[in-house]
């Protein structure tokens, strides 16, 4: 970290912690499916992201979110999932302690459904199943600096991922706010 720090001197980045929930399309009532497809709506998700500035508002990031505790998939299945992204990143100052950011790239929607059951590969034992789709991603937010580099970014993303069949969307709202710290070149 601190020779990646010194390698970008003159140039800024930015760590952050969240939480967030998400909002989706509600579940239909009318489905004669057997187990319909559920709403990706409600939950606590905390995430974790990072950007560096190349050049003096644009850059590039990355973030991961993932629903802090189990939902239950139709009253029966344990399920968690996780959103992660990578993009680029645009941030444009607005004053001396306001900065927009606007964020736009690619990644996944990963599913896990909890078994009752381990299964053992050569690398490590899991007890769950995943189902990853193919993701887009758009982001804003709105850094809010207090004191330093120390900000509180309000944040929105919209997620767009392919061939979501177990959700009954596939746009997927997440909303919060994050609290992070800005080095470099602010």
């Amino acid at each position: 970290m601190f020779w990646l720090a010194t390698a970008a001197y003159g140039q800024q980045m930015d760590f952050a912690f969240g939480l967030s929930t998400t909002h989706s399309a509600p579940a239909s009532t009318t489905s004669t499916s057997a187990f319909p497809p559920v709403s990706l709506t409600g939950g606590i998700y905390p995430s974790i992201s990072g950007d560096f500035l190349i050049k003096k508002s644009l850059g590039v990031g990355g973030e991961i979110s993932w629903r802090g505790g189990q939902a239950n998939y139709d009253f029966s299945q344990p399920y968690r999932p996780i959103f992660w992204d990578f993009d680029g990143i645009y941030t444009p100052k607005l004053g001396p302690h306001v900065a927009a950011e606007f964020s736009a790239g690619i990644g996944a929607e990963s599913t896990r459904f909890y078994t009752n059951y381990v299964t053992c590969s050569f690398v490590s034992c899991t007890n769950y199943a995943t189902s990853t789709h193919f993701m887009g991603q758009f982001g804003a937010g709105l850094k809010l600096y207090a004191r330093g580099g120390l900000f509180v970014r309000p944040e929105v993303h919209l997620y767009v991922v392919n061939n979501n069949f177990e959700y009954t969307s596939p746009y997927v709202v997440r909303y919060g706010a994050s609290i992070g710290y800005t080095f470099g070149g602010r």
